[in-house]
């Protein structure tokens, strides 16, 4: 059995990160290496909580180190930022910002190196993080942007994949007001374009996909709005070309009310819904699938998923966190690292 290595961004050592982390690595399939990325008294304190045995974690400083961890052993990597003081569940101080975000870059760059063959990152508290004052943390929005900003992508989208919903959005973390000028042909193009790309990477050989409408009804012909006539359309057109040229078989229809796509999808009539914001993907994906869900981050060089929830300051430190959406996460980078030829899913930057 080959195994592979997956590296993990424990998220804020405030909240509940550090123990879906440990809980889902100590119950990971035994294809999956889990390397853990955080501070290690505080992974060694849950694990206690979660009754996952001493033996288990060892501190890794190095990838023969890594390749070396037996099935049963958890890597906790001995090089990551090390809290000075115990992290208060719920109250995260300066440092835990500032070493959240280390841990983000940290692990990341255990898979640039070829330490590790994908990334899972638990999850992180923008505000603290952006208020920490560590370098290239002001104005951080969340891993999507920061790390298309670290690896210099230049086409990232932002996916989700849950229970019988996988759906890609056009925009981010955006203002609603903000959204209509965000859907350009081009944003709907590159959406549409990799969300076709993973789906055919989870064995789909030709996948259908509908892209949803910004306005009511699809605008009702123009009485409710024309950007789908305007943008979604030709953004449609372009994506199709674009498949096409590069040898992808898909069917791309729409623009169609996001209500009916979405519903249309989860009876199966659809493999994936292209969203144009947020919200409008988010809640159906919740809605079917929270605690299961997975973020996964398309258009970059490495293999990026994560849990779909937030920190859980509110029940952070009892040990109630639900770790499904951890293992979820896990269990989908094995599955995208493990694709034969990961150029189908991954991009190259130039």
């Amino acid at each position: 059995m080959k195994r592979v290595t997956i590296a993990v961004s424990v998220g804020c050592p405030s909240g509940i990160g550090p123990e879906v982390a440990i809980h889902a690595a100590a119950n990971a399939e035994a294809e999956a290496r889990c390397v853990l990325v955080g501070d290690a008294e505080t992974l060694r304190r849950v694990a206690q909580v979660k009754n996952i045995w001493p033996a288990r974690l060892r501190l890794v400083h190095s990838a023969a180190e890594v390749e070396a961890l037996g099935l049963r052993e958890i890597g906790l990597w001995g090089p990551s930022t090390q809290l000075s003081s115990p992290a208060r569940p719920g109250k995260p101080d300066r440092e835990a910002g500032a070493a959240q975000l280390a841990w983000v870059n940290e692990a990341l760059a255990l898979v640039e190196e070829g330490t590790a063959a994908a990334l899972v990152t638990g999850p992180v508290s923008k505000h603290a993080i952006a208020t920490s004052g560590a370098p290239g943390a002001e104005g951080f929005l969340g891993h999507t942007e920061h790390l298309a900003a670290r690896l210099g992508a230049r086409e990232v989208v932002m996916a989700f994949r849950a229970a019988n919903i996988t759906t890609a959005l056009v925009t981010t973390h955006l203002p609603l007001a903000a959204v209509p000028a965000a859907v350009t042909p081009e944003a709907v193009s590159t959406s549409t374009y990799w969300l076709v790309r993973l789906l055919q990477s989870l064995g789909l050989r030709t996948p259908s996909v509908a892209v949803a409408a910004l306005n009511p009804h699809a605008g009702e012909g123009g009485m409710l709005g024309t950007e789908e006539e305007t943008r979604i359309r030709p953004g449609i057109e372009l994506a199709r070309a674009r498949l096409a040229a590069e040898g992808f078989c898909s069917t791309v229809v729409g623009p169609i009310g996001a209500e009916t796509a979405f519903r249309k999808q989860a009876a199966g009539a659809f493999d994936g819904v292209v969203a144009m914001y947020h919200d409008q993907a988010t809640i159906p994906c919740k809605l079917v699938g929270f605690g299961e869900a997975v973020n996964v981050t398309l258009g970059l060089p490495v293999i990026r998923t994560s849990v779909d929830h937030g920190t859980g300051y509110d029940i952070a430190g009892r040990g109630e966190a639900d770790p499904r959406g951890m293992k979820s996460a896990l269990a989908l980078a094995v599955q995208l690292a493990k694709v034969e030829g990961r150029e189908a899913l991954t991009a190259r930057v130039s």
